[in-house]
């Protein structure tokens, strides 16, 4: 399995695939890779001639200096694991900070379309500049005919649509649906630092989303996240950071509902110092 650790690298390789006329399927991580990962880079496999895969712990899209330092790096643990999908249509691209933000690290500022300030960009200032500033720079290097990314992340996969509309980028971008542990809980990187306690109260999150989802069949969006609020404040093991029940489209919180529309609704909690999130499909 190739290994590139610079752009320059990478750019080599993916020029004599591009001779052959070689589709490539992208799956950009962070690495500390598990089954959601996984998934994500098969269905890339299932779809192109190869897939290429990222690891990059991008300092820019934390907030939090202490969750930046803790973030797990197990480069050689995610080769290996890679191998078990395939040994000769997987690339890694593992590149470091200085090969990607050259002079200075720092993001770029992004505004899409109002998406940006929802939910997640309420409450992590800059995150989606971050997110932005790295997807745009990979995709530029990469290159790829599509790129693979998970609805946990379903905020983050509404931006990268938006980003690659509005920069005219030449890759399509495919949502895949969360891949759970047997618990429910939604797979994370950050799953691995969960206290025992924690992980075995983490299902807790899942049932409340897929109660949420049988109350607002019949109960305004008010009523359901007033129920989801109590539900958190009688549980010793989560603090409720957000629930919010949204647009697909816009991410707004929804007033009133209409057919016409699709919802989501969106939690992220604490788990002592580790912040879980996760969202389910409403209609």
């Amino acid at each position: 399995m190739q290994v590139a650790n610079t752009k320059e690298h990478i750019k080599e390789i993916i020029f004599d695939l591009r001779k052959k006329n070689t589709s490539i399927g992208f799956v950009p991580t962070m690495g500390a890779l598990h089954k959601g990962h996984l998934s994500l880079i098969s269905k890339a496999l299932q779809e192109n001639d190869v897939a290429i895969v990222s690891i990059f712990v991008n300092p820019t899209q934390f907030d939090n200096k202490k969750d930046l330092e803790n973030y797990p790096r197990k480069l050689n643990k995610d080769v290996a694991l890679l191998k078990t999908l395939s040994k000769t249509k997987i690339l890694v691209y593992a590149p470091t900070v200085d090969d990607i933000y050259v002079k200075s690290v720092k993001s770029t500022r992004f505004y899409f379309d109002g998406l940006e300030h929802e939910m997640e960009g309420e409450f992590r200032d800059g995150h989606f500049d971050g997110v932005g500033t790295i997807v745009k720079r990979l995709f530029e290097i990469v290159t790829p005919d599509r790129a693979y990314f998970g609805e946990k992340d379903f905020q983050q996969l509404q931006i990268i649509r938006k980003l690659v509309e509005k920069h005219k980028l030449p890759v399509k971008v495919i949502g895949c649906k969360i891949h759970r542990e047997i618990n429910g809980l939604a797979m994370s990187s950050r799953n691995e630092r969960l206290l025992p306690e924690y992980k075995n109260a983490a299902p807790f999150i899942f049932r409340t989303l897929q109660e949420a989802k049988k109350k607002f069949g019949t109960k305004s969006a008010t009523k359901v996240t007033e129920w989801v609020a109590k539900q958190f404040k009688k549980n010793k093991f989560f603090e409720l950071e957000y629930f919010i029940i949204a647009d697909i489209e816009t991410l707004k919180p929804v007033k009133r509902k209409t057919q016409s529309k699709k919802y989501r609704a969106f939690i992220a909690a604490y788990a002592g110092e580790i912040r879980l999130i996760d969202n389910i499909a409403l209609n």
